[in-house]
């Protein structure tokens, strides 16, 4: 049965959906030589996801530097503390490299953000937004795409919380973990419809958005 998308996605279908979390281990990366050990791992896989978090700003035109680097693999992720760490040598490692393939999504910001902590050399990266305009998907944030891919919804709540913070809360650290494991899920997926095509694009009409999608329907 072929997998059944839609151009766009409303917010309100996302209340109907279950909730979804990264549920693998999480190992927070506060030292260097952690640093050159997590990095050395991850350079031995064969696809890893990444994301950024940053200590939110309430002061108009204040903005903070990055505070974290999440990297997951299908199973584990890895949280780069880079308010204690800086952009350490290994770190610049593992983001110039050229070998193995880093998914992520809106990486275009995600760089920026990393390169105003140090300039470095973009290494293997692809972003998914670009992928989802291929299918014809419109609606492109992380929580939308996830949720059209596999009708389950990734919980925002801790997205402004202070990132800073000497010590992550559980919340907090499951919340960044599932953001760079989710975007490896959604590539793989992709990678799959792709091949098979298996997968029919449905094209919400602007008057019916506010209502249920077909599969969300009892």
């Amino acid at each position: 049965m072929n997998k059944i998308l839609y151009n766009k996605y409303d917010k309100a279908w996302l209340a109907e959906l279950p909730s979804v979390i990264f549920e693998g281990p999480i190992r927070v990366v506060y030292t260097q030589e952690e640093a050159k050990k997590a990095v050395e791992f991850l350079l031995r896989q064969p696809l890893l996801g990444i994301d950024t978090e940053t200590k939110p700003s309430f002061k108009k035109g204040r903005t903070n530097l990055v505070s974290l680097l999440q990297v997951s693999t299908l199973e584990e992720c890895f949280l780069f503390r880079l308010n204690q760490l800086g952009m350490s040598e290994p770190i610049i490692r593992f983001l110039e490299d050229t070998t193995v393939l880093k998914v992520g999504l809106s990486l275009h910001d995600d760089i920026l953000s990393l390169q105003r902590r140090k300039e470095f050399t973009p290494g293997l990266f692809i972003d998914l937004q670009d992928h989802m305009r291929e299918l014809g998907i419109e609606d492109l944030s992380l929580q939308k795409i996830y949720a059209n891919f596999f009708q389950q919804k990734i919980s925002k709540n801790q997205r402004l919380t202070n990132w800073d913070i000497d010590v992550f809360t559980e919340r907090q650290k499951r919340y960044a973990a599932t953001d760079a494991w989710a975007c490896l899920r959604i590539y793989n997926e992709y990678l799959c419809l792709r091949a098979t095509g298996d997968y029919e694009l449905r094209i919400v009409p602007e008057e019916e958005q506010p209502s249920t999608p077909q599969h969300l329907k009892p």
